[in-house]
């Protein structure tokens, strides 16, 4: 048994690593699955939904502008961050199920434990957070009311849209996945040209702490070899299922903010998003890459404020 003083000092020490992180009393466990996460703030539910291979980390510089008006709730999705890295299915359809099995835990353990209410919440998708929890709020009608869109997909690719090469490489080349995931290349590269405003080398090791050792980086590759293309029709169909079993998104107010230098979901991305979404609010942020939360925090977090003044 770890006498208390140690697991004090455990806990200092990392929060000493996580610059700008909220405090531990701040931290949660879900405990039917070991899923960390955020709980900052008061009000109506907003949760967070980061992608690959970010973590709650991605959220800290929003929940200033956020928290004093929305209970800020942002899970570490499964293999990523401070969530239990457990040996998840290899296969995409499959390991995109139980990304979604552990959503439903997560929303049942705040209704039903931590006095979240049943309806009424908002949703920001970032990354592979969009097609997650687009899915998702699908199969939850009427839980979601407003949804916030940060450079990301809920569809097929809109014609003439091309995966970058790398992206394809880890994709479709079993070798080369092997090989990112030994020298965890994908993650420090995302962490250095995902931004414009370079990260300081604290919030870099910040990022990379979780999955510094090799066994704890597993779903970082499965959700590159997880990317739909057009002969993954099974993984399209989780992701996005046939009009009768999907709720209809064209009356939800939508807020889209854009980091217009982002190499994987370009302009064409957003252009397909704002088509769907005629009556979305959209910010374009052209000094932003793909971490649209780190380069234009402060403008950002205000918009994202904002919106949800207009649509309380």
């Amino acid at each position: 048994m770890t006498a208390p003083g140690a697991r004090t000092g455990r806990s200092s020490l990392l929060q000493h690593l996580l610059p700008g992180y909220p405090g531990r009393e701040h931290w949660r466990l879900v405990p039917a699955t070991g899923q960390h996460y955020l709980d900052v703030g008061a009000g109506e539910p907003l949760l967070f939904l980061h992608g690959n291979p970010t973590w709650s980390y991605a959220w800290r510089r929003l929940l200033p502008a956020l928290a004093p008006r929305a209970r800020c709730l942002a899970p570490d999705l499964p293999g990523l961050g401070l969530s239990q890295h457990l040996a998840l299915p290899s296969d995409p359809a499959a390991f995109l199920q139980a990304q979604l099995d552990h959503l439903d835990a997560l929303h049942r353990h705040l209704v039903r434990h931590e006095g979240a209410p049943e309806r009424g919440w908002t949703l920001a998708v970032h990354d592979w957070g969009g097609p997650l929890g687009t899915a998702w709020l699908r199969r939850h009608p009427g839980v979601v009311s407003r949804l916030v869109v940060l450079n990301t997909i809920a569809f097929p690719w809109p014609d003439g849209y091309r995966l970058p090469f790398y992206l394809r490489w880890i994709r479709d080349h079993r070798s080369v996945a092997a090989a990112v995931d030994a020298t965890n290349a994908f993650a420090r590269a995302t962490f250095r040209a995902g931004v414009t405003r370079p990260l300081r080398p604290d919030e870099r090791r910040a990022y990379l702490l979780p999955h510094a050792r090799r066994g704890n980086r597993r779903a970082i590759t499965r959700f590159v070899r997880a990317i739909p293309d057009g002969t993954r029709a099974d993984v399209w169909r989780l992701l996005e299922p046939a009009d009768e079993a999907r709720d209809d998104l064209r009356d939800m107010p939508v807020f889209i903010g854009w980091g217009m230098r982002d190499p994987v979901f370009t302009p064409l991305v957003l252009a397909e998003w704002i088509r769907r979404h005629p009556r979305a609010a959209v910010h374009r942020y052209h000094r932003a890459g793909h971490l649209v939360m780190e380069d234009a925090a402060d403008e950002l977090g205000a918009h994202i404020a904002q919106f949800l003044r207009r649509w309380p």
